[in-house]
């Protein structure tokens, strides 16, 4: 399980102590923890980022800590080491799949499925499911396309609301997880069709309905438990009028939460002013001025602004400070009062609190917006408004308020709604069978895979010691025999050694070219002269490399800058990729290397020139070649160069067979590698394509137990 904002830890959660730890704490904590109950799960690592903050818990900086029986917290440093809202957090995710990837690797063993909960740990999820072949299942909770419509809606302007969100970038890894995951968890059939409908890579058959569970051992009636003395003198010091019911709302200090219009309502209604206190536990704070988050600390600034605008003082209690083991008994005090809790929010997934209000027994208002609906229509425990109508929130919570023998009826329904809908034991069985479902079609997809792959059901990726990458034409093709001995020597060691190709091919080429000569797919393709990467026989891309190499590389500029260059026509479309451009050449008429190197300087353009065979030249980004996708692959699976055997026959196998990496040069080789003759980790063998690879495995002892088939 991935969740990558917030504060999280096993005890003491600090709920609404900034905009980031609100209820989607309290849900992977406690699904967490039911996971780990159940006898059909193993084991749960939930994922998070380790914090060094002085101003923090020391919690936050273990590495792990334990949740309950087989499930644990594991945190994982990326990015600064001090805290950072979530925001803030999005140009250091790679950083965290990278760190996955490495723990993953340590533990010796890969996870059945992947959950993400939230847009950022959707895309971390969604990077290592294609790396790892692993099925994701994600949870949105809150979405980008539903919060930004909302909040342009309540007035504010585009501009400063994408910078501040950070929105268009959210919204892409959010359509990018739900195009990928097998299975997207909602909360309600409203978040399923009227939310997550609004994506364009909504896939409606993937996407399951499951209710949250909330933690009936804690929110019970005041009947079975009298809430605490404390919390009495807690909400009371601020009233003038202590003996009202009163109007309850716990939330982060989130725009999105409309504490401002619920003040509004309690300000401008002279009947519920003279029924009700309005009571408001918005986070935590010591001085308004001294809370770092700008948004959290302008919406506390204007709650209290509203107060004194409508002279509420003396009918609001808006205490400092609460903890997590305080809810219940607010929630306990609140029905002591013949109270009834508020929920305006402009847009709510699901409403946690909704839920511990109904297991506490007591009544709801709430918005209409998301699924607050699905909560009232299964506990039949009050009413939903219009979450920008200030006068229909007064009367909706007058109403509940004076109709006594309503808000009884109200009460019992909540307390019996919950154990009948909202249990996390329910929760988790409906979760299991549904993840049961994914990993049946995942068996189904594995079972396919090994029909045709060398590596089957052996070691997966992250646990070899070893990579082979071959060149295609010429290389690894063109000697049967050779070829036969080769793939032989693969499946004996296919515990330990991955099967890379590296080629000048685009990537459904070299599938094509290898199953027409009876060779299983490679675990790792290198295409497009190293300006791609993918793995498997499902030929999943990697994306990290699509990012890295994108650097200062203008595709369409190159084109134009060699328009009009003689003995350059550009070769057929299917050979063009987003980051190579291909062309054939005249040798005789084209300008060499340096002129054209000197012309795209001109015009501060960047490429990696690549020329091979006196007959084709590609135009790469500077970041793009086959050794340095190598490089990248090292680094991706934690692999020392000396542990990768490169073999190559031509001009653009050239750079991947420099450095630590053990270099081989079949004996048909082209005279352009000539120049690499006197490079000692570079062996020139006497035999031509496969049979030269296997000579080059024997000579470097390669995979040290490796003895070549006879």
């Amino acid at each position: 399980m991935l969740s990558v904002h917030g504060l999280v830890r096993a005890e003491r959660l600090e709920l609404g102590r900034d905009a980031d730890t609100g209820g989607q704490v309290t849900y992977v904590v406690e699904l967490a923890r039911a996971l780990g109950r159940h006898a059909q799960v193993e084991r749960v690592d939930l994922m998070t980022r380790l914090i060094e903050d002085p101003a923090l818990g020391e919690e936050y900086r273990r590495p792990e800590e334990p949740l309950g029986p087989r499930a644990r917290i594991v945190r994982l440093p990326f990015g600064p080491r001090r805290y950072l809202r979530k925001e803030l957090l999005w140009n250091h995710l790679d950083q965290l799949v990278d760190h996955c990837l490495l723990y993953l690797k340590k533990q010796g063993r890969l996870p059945d499925v992947i959950h993400s909960h939230y847009a950022d740990a959707g895309y971390v999820g969604h990077h290592l499911s294609l790396l790892l072949g692993i099925p994701l299942l994600h949870t949105g909770h809150s979405l980008g396309l539903v919060k930004r419509e909302r909040l342009l809606t309540a007035g504010r302007r585009p501009g400063p609301l994408d910078r501040q969100f950070n929105f268009p970038r959210r919204i892409e890894a959010e359509e990018a997880t739900l195009e990928h995951a097998s299975l997207v968890i909602a909360s309600t059939g409203q978040e399923a069709d009227g939310q997550y409908g609004l994506y364009q890579s909504c896939r409606p058959s993937r996407i399951v309905v499951i209710p949250p569970g909330t933690d009936t051992t804690r929110f019970a009636p005041p009947a079975d438990r009298a809430p605490h003395p404390r919390i009495a003198a807690m909400i009371e010091r601020f009233l003038s009028g202590p003996g009202k019911p009163p109007v309850l709302a716990i939330c982060r200090p989130d725009e999105r939460k409309n504490l401002k219009r619920l003040v509004q309502a309690f300000g401008e209604s002279a009947e519920l002013r003279a029924r009700a206190n309005l009571v408001v536990f918005a986070g935590s704070r010591d001085d308004v001025r001294a809370i770092e988050d700008e948004a959290q600390r302008r919406v506390l600034s204007e709650l209290l602004f509203d107060i004194d605008r409508y002279d509420l003082w003396g009918s609001v209690a808006v205490p400092k400070h609460h903890a997590p083991e305080d809810l219940p008994d607010i929630y306990r005090y609140a029905v002591r009062r013949g109270g009834v809790f508020a929920n305006p929010a402009l847009t709510e997934p699901f409403g946690l609190t909704l839920l511990e209000a109904a297991a506490t027994g007591l009544p709801v208002v709430a918005t209409q917006d998301g699924g607050p609906g699905d909560i009232i229509a299964n506990c039949r425990n009050g009413v939903l408004v219009d979450p920008l109508d200030a006068a229909a929130i007064a009367q909706a919570l007058c109403a509940a308020l004076s109709d006594r023998a309503q808000w009884r009826r109200w009460s019992r329904n909540g307390i019996a709604g919950i154990q009948r809908h909202y249990t996390w034991d329910a929760h988790v069985a409906k979760y299991l069978r549904a993840l049961r479902r994914v990993a049946h079609g995942e068996r189904k997809r594995v079972r396919r895979a090994q029909a045709n792959a060398l590596r089957g059901a052996l070691a997966p990726m992250p646990f070899v010691s070893h990579m082979l990458v071959c060149d295609i034409d010429g290389t690894l093709l063109g000697e049967r025999e050779g070829l036969e001995r080769l793939l032989e020597w693969l499946r004996r060691n296919v515990h330990r050694v991955a099967f890379a190709v590296a080629t000048g091919r685009a990537v459904d080429s070299a599938a094509r070219v290898l199953r027409e000569h009876g060779v299983p797919a490679a675990d790792v393709w290198i295409t497009s002269v190293g300006s791609e990467i993918h793995y498997g026989r499902d030929l999943r891309a990697d994306p990290g490399w699509a990012r890295h190499i994108r650097h200062l590389w203008r595709r369409d500029a190159l084109v134009e800058a060699l328009r009009d260059l003689p003995g350059l026509r550009l070769q057929a479309r299917e050979n063009q990729r987003a980051f190579k451009l291909s062309y054939r050449v005249d040798a005789d008429r084209m300008p060499a290397l340096p002129e054209i190197r000197s012309l795209l300087r001109a015009r501060d353009l960047h490429a990696n020139l690549v020329y091979s065979q006196d007959t084709y030249l590609d135009l790469l980004p500077v970041r793009a070649s086959k050794g340095s996708a190598v490089r990248h692959l090292a680094y991706r699976w934690g692999l020392p160069l000396r542990s990768f055997l490169v073999a190559g026959d031509s001009g653009n196998d050239a750079e991947m067979l420099r450095g630590d990496t053990l270099g081989v040069v079949v004996g048909n080789h082209s005279e352009e590698l000539e120049a690499l003759r006197d490079d000692e980790q570079v062996y020139f063998s006497d035999r031509p394509a496969a049979l030269g690879v296997l000579e080059g495995i024997q000579r470097y002892r390669f995979a040290d137990e490796a003895r070549v088939p006879a």
